[in-house]
């Protein structure tokens, strides 16, 4: 199921005459709904993006949550009544959404180009702009524990997570197949390059799926962002798996003694994409170009530890805007944190999400 907590940001209709935003057809619309994954990821996108983009246009931004997918979205367009404009969706899912008719296609020309006159289309990192998306950030998962738990040194390697007998206690996962194949390859010996090699054989999923059962009966699985960080507080949980920006997040905002392990980050992008027939797209267009801009994107990344998917943003990048810790080092691509990242195979998981969906959820329930 699906959950939703509205939030609303609001800036006086008197703002309406500002900006050239305020000067096209977009100025009709009175909101425009923006679907994203909650907690502080959405906090820092109503920092960087709506509030911004609200006082230059008068639009009001609706902000709604979700927990990933293509359901909801599929769901409103097939039923002919669609209620979101923009979501931010998972890289796999705007290829898919796009190639099965439930998204608009944007034109990258809408794109402003970099400071110095780059255009959109070179400032971009690679894959960053497909027909019906524009990404904003790149994200990992990670996995992270609390080190009050582990005063004897912390786990260090993917294996180790996989380890109940050195690191005993609960691992909390997320409720998919989606990186935990690839983590489970990378604790049984995968090199980081051969991953999608492997999970691309019927022996290779077979022994993903073979991995997770050594852990099988002590994973809490969760399904939105903000429960991991939660799962680590409450002690119900030895470690989990989790969106590194989450867990930074608590660690900056809130003090909490959590460590996170980059070994085997599985990493990947998050775009925006105008769902078909959404009743705002004209709007939506200039949220999305306005959103994606070399300083909004930069401005992100002071409120959470997501990479800006353009180039020019991250020189940019200052200090955390309420804890002031210096948030280059804490992104997924610094050096020190890259070093076995996994890439997400969009292509992979955009042929084979239905059916590895299947296959775990037939696991779960044996």
């Amino acid at each position: 199921m699906i959950t939703k907590l509205k939030i609303t940001t609001f800036v006086a209709a008197g703002a309406l005459a500002l900006g050239a935003f305020a000067a096209t057809p977009a100025s009709a619309a009175d909101s425009l709904t923006v679907v994203s994954w909650g907690g502080a990821y959405t906090k820092s996108q109503v920092e960087a993006y709506h509030k911004p983009f609200t006082k230059k246009t008068g639009i009001e931004i609706l902000s709604e949550n979700y927990s990933g997918g293509l359901a909801e979205v599929k769901a409103q367009v097939e039923a002919g009544s669609v209620k979101w404009d923009v979501v931010d969706v998972e890289l796999s899912d705007a290829i898919r959404g796009c190639d099965e008719g439930l998204l608009e296609p944007i034109d990258p020309s809408i794109l402003p180009p970099a400071p110095d006159g780059t255009p959109a289309e070179k400032d971009f990192i690679d894959g960053a702009i497909t027909d019906c998306a524009v990404a904003s950030i790149v994200w990992s998962t990670i996995y992270a524990y609390d080190k009050k738990q582990f005063k004897d040194g912390g786990p260090k390697t993917m294996a180790d997570f996989f380890d109940l007998k050195k690191f005993p206690g609960k691992r909390g996962m997320r409720k998919t197949p989606k990186a935990n194949l690839e983590m489970a390859l990378a604790a049984d010996g995968v090199p980081p390059s051969e991953v999608y090699d492997v999970l691309s054989t019927d022996a290779g999923i077979d022994r993903a799926f073979a991995k997770l059962d050594t852990i099988k009966d002590s994973v809490v699985w969760w399904e939105a962002g903000a429960q991991p960080p939660q799962l680590l507080a409450d002690g119900e949980v030895a470690m989990t798996t989790a969106y590194n920006g989450r867990i930074f997040n608590a660690i900056a905002a809130e003090g909490k003694a959590f460590e996170i392990v980059w070994d085997a980050q599985v990493f990947d992008m998050d775009l925006f994409v105008i769902v078909k027939g959404a009743p705002n797209k004209k709007a939506a267009l200039d949220f999305i170009a306005f959103a994606t801009d070399t300083q909004r994107l930069a401005d992100q990344a002071e409120w959470i530890s997501y990479g800006p998917a353009r180039k020019s943003s991250e020189p940019l990048i200052g200090k955390h805007a309420e804890a002031g810790i210096e948030m280059g080092p804490h992104m997924p691509t610094a050096a020190d944190n890259f070093k076995t990242a996994i890439q997400n195979d969009f292509e992979f998981w955009a042929d084979r999400q239905d059916e590895l969906n299947n296959r775990f959820n037939s696991w779960l329930a044996n």
